[in-house]
């Protein structure tokens, strides 16, 4: 006798159900979904669904927007938040991951703490075309150059890798910045999980070159004083910006609660620089 095979048709359950099962998946396969019959399409554009993809403080982050966001659906919600808002006065960019849910920010220059930031002498701000924030800051010229975020980890998707950059562009007018690369470092509570060294873009070789031979024996000097660890170079985007990673780390679960903090420092050469431009920095699922 040849077995018998019993085939469990789908298409049988209740939509109610069907939108749960889904809403178990990921936002990727719900859409994925909507080709299989109408009765999926149906179910995968479900509120029941579209609201497990959703954050669980999203009412609380739409709230935060400087705009109105409107929608009819959790599904158009969901995807309206996976292009950037301004949120909290304009100082944070929010954003979900469109394949995943996963959160990401973006810490304006005026959230972050920028050493004598306020002082028109060494930094100036200013409106970008590139950027959505209202300002960035320039650095004028500065021998001290200091840059931290801070952002909590309950702010962000639960057990999940993250990956922090500093966003920066160079001006024409940039001098000093490479003689000797930054220091960055990336903590946790207490805890320095993340120590490096990076360098910022100096598009101009001749004004380099130039540069170290005017500083010379100081530069070799210094370089003796500088981290150890994996160097790492400033890289364009899609956004006309460059990013240089600060470190990652993980998130954790939902109950626990911890303070990140993110930094480039170059505090030791005592050399003159100049031209950097920050926009902010990014913390976005690795």
């Amino acid at each position: 006798m040849e077995p018998t095979t019993k085939c469990f048709e789908l298409n049988m359950l209740p939509e109610d159900c069907v939108s749960i099962i889904l809403s178990l998946t990921s936002p990727l396969d719900a859409c994925r979904a909507t080709l299989v019959s109408r009765a999926f399409r149906s179910a995968a554009e479900s509120n029941v669904a579209w609201e497990k993809f959703l954050p669980s403080d999203y009412q609380d982050i739409v709230s935060r927007s400087i705009t109105s966001v409107k929608f009819s659906s959790k599904k158009e919600l969901y995807l309206h938040l996976c292009n950037p808002i301004l949120i909290d006065g304009g100082r944070k960019r929010f954003k979900l991951d469109k394949s995943s849910g996963k959160k990401s920010y973006v810490l304006s220059a005026r959230e972050l703490s920028i050493t004598w930031s306020d002082r028109p002498e060494y930094w100036s701000w200013k409106p970008s075309l590139k950027s959505r924030f209202l300002e960035v800051a320039e650095l004028r010229m500065i021998s001290w150059l200091e840059i931290e975020g801070k952002i909590r980890t309950h702010m962000l998707s639960p057990n999940t890798m993250y990956r922090a950059y500093l966003l920066i562009n160079i001006t024409h007018r940039a001098h000093g910045l490479d003689l000797l690369p930054s220091d960055t470092f990336l903590e946790m509570g207490n805890q320095i999980i993340s120590a490096n060294t990076a360098y910022l873009s100096c598009k101009d070789k001749k004004k380099y070159q130039m540069e170290c031979l005017f500083y010379g024996n100081r530069t070799q000097r210094t370089k003796s004083r500088v981290i150890e660890g994996d160097e790492r170079f400033a890289r364009e985007r899609d956004d006309g910006w460059m990013e240089i990673e600060l470190g990652e780390f993980f998130s954790g679960d939902e109950e626990g609660d911890q303070e990140v903090k993110m930094s480039l420092r170059e505090i030791k050469g005592y050399q003159l620089k100049g031209g950097l431009v920050i926009e902010g920095i990014e913390v976005r699922p690795k």
